[in-house]
């Protein structure tokens, strides 16, 4: 393996801001699959390209703001 950089790793953190009500099941799963239970809570996730995909699935329903750790 090329280098061990999870400690230079970029955090996201998302907020779930608006239902899934009304989309398709895709992107409620895409949600659950994020670790959402309630509407306007926050998850924490490594910035990586499999967590960027779900969030640009589900754009309209999140927020989304970056720390570095």
């Amino acid at each position: 393996m090329s280098g061990n950089n999870t400690a230079a790793a970029k955090k996201l953190k998302i907020r779930w801001v608006k239902s899934a009500a009304g989309y398709n099941v895709k992107q409620k799963r895409t949600i659950k699959a994020m670790g959402f239970t309630k509407l306007g809570q926050v998850v924490e996730h490594v910035d990586t390209p499999q967590i960027r995909g779900m969030i640009y699935a589900v754009t309209h329903l999140v927020e989304v703001t970056e720390q570095v750790s």
